[in-house]
């Protein structure tokens, strides 16, 4: 599997040219919108409650991000998410900062609860939040205790597989190595750089990639995953060569991110990634 799961990816994504319904946030929604574009997906932006359910019937992914959460868009998640089940549609989920408030991580509990999600994606102290029930976070990024994934690869390898077996979902937990976890099987990924991590938003986006592949393979969720990670990795490698080529900056590095997300192919994707399976 690990020498064929790169087979075809773009090639398929850029012909099929899935919808993908974003519920996210407002400080990345442009950047998730122009991330599945540059891939080869079309972006749907669409958080009123009153018009989820329809809107996500007309898609072929459901991406579900808690960045900037309120009633109506917890209400929007609800309704899009069982309509999404309903119709066999793969449904992502993106738990940003859920152990920063009661109220997160209430609503994460409830969405976990009504709906069947196909990826879950977070940083290990939103992993390990999910995991345990309680957790504590400043902002969006994880907690100074948890270290990474670098650090706490162990714990961070538990967390993932137990994670996956109480939800059925495979697991992303991202950080600077990327483990993409089922109940039985966890693969590592190496790719990316610490450099993305001064962009807003490289997670958000790493999900909508990842909810364009699932929309492509919505039968093999854990390929997509992979597929999407190793993307967003290699490309933030690419970004990275080239504003150092350039004496560029933060700003230098998103376009170029983007520009290497559009430019990507299969045979890149397999000469570059960096997989292991445990």
């Amino acid at each position: 599997m690990v020498h064929t799961i790169f087979e075809e990816n773009f090639r398929r994504l850029r012909e099929r040219a899935p919808h993908v319904h974003c519920i996210t946030n407002y400080v990345t929604a442009n950047d998730c919108a122009n991330i599945l574009l540059a891939c080869g997906a079309y972006p749907v932006m669409a958080d009123f409650w009153e018009e989820a359910e329809e809107i996500t019937a007309g898609c072929d992914a459901l991406v579900i991000n808690l960045g900037t959460l309120n009633d109506n868009r917890l209400s929007a998640m609800i309704r899009a998410g069982k309509r999404a089940n309903a119709l066999r549609l793969p449904v992502l989920l993106d738990p940003v900062g859920v152990g920063a408030s009661a109220y997160r991580l209430k609503a994460a509990f409830r969405l976990l609860e009504e709906i069947d999600f196909s990826v879950i994606r977070g940083n290990l102290s939103e992993i390990k939040t999910l995991y345990k029930g309680t957790g504590s976070s400043k902002g969006v990024d994880a907690a100074q205790e948890d270290g990474g994934t670098g650090t706490n690869q162990e714990e961070a390898c538990f967390t993932a597989k137990e994670l996956a077996g109480k939800t059925g979902a495979v697991i992303v937990l991202t950080g600077e190595t990327d483990i993409i976890a089922e109940k039985e099987r966890v693969f590592y990924l190496r790719n990316g750089h610490a450099s993305m991590c001064k962009i807003a938003g490289t997670g958000c986006m790493l999900t909508a990639v990842i909810g364009a592949f699932c929309a492509v393979f919505p039968e093999e969720p854990l390929r997509a995953a992979i597929a999407g990670a190793a993307a967003m990795g290699i490309s933030g490698e690419i970004a990275y060569e080239k504003i150092m080529e350039r004496k560029e900056g933060t700003a230098s590095l998103k376009i170029h991110l983007m520009d290497s997300i559009s430019n990507m192919e299969d045979e890149r994707l397999k000469e570059r990634a960096l997989l292991t399976k445990n």
